[in-house]
């Protein structure tokens, strides 16, 4: 997929169907001239769902589709004859989309697992004909219900990623290196920052034919969360993944300073970010030695005490290995790995 046909929002409209109205027919035969009411009841409107769908990963079918509407409902006829339900309309979304009302913005719901389906317009009610209406002093009624109109609603899907493992980092810090030595993904690498416009996902395989999927989200700058640079673009992204991995390189001016912005940033969008499990990775370690590499280790415990950090470098292949058990043993909750893993 390429960069520009990943859609992550996107406004629609959708229009259910209106209910078909009551039939107000009176019973004729060739012999009998007054049979009485026998109108039949009008057809439901369409509905329009949201149908969790784990083969898409982009919104991008629906941009340029965003009216959608529901089938109207038959009218009633006679012999108390029911008119046609409207056509339902489905609309497929990946999993991880956020349904917000476009006026209040609030959150209407989510769709996280594969096949979930979700009303967003119920169709109108079929009015009912006029044979419902008969009574002993009203035998010949000469009416019947319209159908309930139909429900009309502006919405906005927001996508976010579902991966297990997160990027976060500054622009041009190495993510989409990183992504395309662990996985088969192909994302857009240049020496200039913000060449990732848009999230990639990747999936890691690892022993036994079990895998993980890894996603490399947009350079976080200072001032991230206040949407600054593409911070609102992306941040969402982040909330979804259970581990967070926060990608620095060796030749940044303070390695710690970095680490504490790319937290804060993180924490003013969403307090609930501290409450995930996080490793701190150096890159671009092909260009230390061995003297300057443990001069390097002595100030990382300090300044990362109690949160795991690793060497590597996706250029020279080094620490992949390293990484890969330790972001599974993060994930699987397992503590067979230390804590604290500084081996290239």
């Amino acid at each position: 997929m390429t960069e520009g046909n990943f859609v992550d929002y996107v406004k629609i409209y959708v229009s259910s169907g209106k209910g078909g109205k009551g039939s107000t027919h009176l019973h004729r035969e060739k012999f009998i001239e007054k049979g009485g009411p026998d109108g039949g009841d009008g057809g439901r409107g369409g509905h329009v769902y949201l149908v969790g769908n784990k083969s898409l990963w982009t919104l991008f079918h629906l941009k340029f589709a965003r009216h959608v509407k529901a089938g109207h409902g038959g009218d009633g006829g006679g012999d108390r004859s029911t008119g046609a339900d409207g056509d339902d309309k489905f609309i497929e979304v990946p999993l991880g989309t956020v349904v917000r009302d476009k006026e209040t913005n609030e959150i209407l719901f989510e769709i996280t697992e594969h096949g979930e389906r979700r009303i967003i317009a119920l169709g109108g009610k079929g009015g009912l004909g006029n044979w419902h209406f008969r009574s002993s002093t009203n035998q010949t009624p000469r009416y019947s219900q319209p159908g309930l109109p139909s429900t009309e609603v502006d919405m906005i899907l927001e996508l976010k990623v579902l991966a297990d493992v997160g990027l976060v980092g500054f622009p041009n810090a190495g993510k989409s290196t990183l992504l395309s030595v662990l996985t088969s993904a192909k994302p857009k690498i240049a020496d200039y920052p913000f060449t990732t416009l848009k999230p990639n996902l990747g999936i890691v395989a690892y022993r036994d034919f079990q895998s993980f999927v890894i996603a490399d989200i947009p350079g976080i700058i200072e001032g991230a969360a206040e949407g600054k640079g593409l911070g609102h673009y992306f941040l969402r992204h982040i909330e979804r993944n259970s581990t967070l991995l926060f990608l620095v390189p060796v030749d940044t001016p303070n390695i710690k300073d970095e680490y504490d912005i790319l937290v804060n940033e993180l924490t003013k969008y969403n307090p609930e970010m501290l409450d995930k499990e996080r490793i701190v990775v150096i890159s671009k370690c092909d260009m230390l030695d061995d003297e300057l590499k443990s001069e390097l280790k002595i100030q990382l415990d300090k300044d990362f005490a109690g949160t795991p950090y690793m060497f590597i470098s996706s250029v020279a292949q080094q620490g992949l290995s390293e990484l890969k058990d330790k972001l599974w043993s993060m994930l699987n909750m397992e503590d067979d790995v230390p804590e604290n893993s500084h081996n290239l």
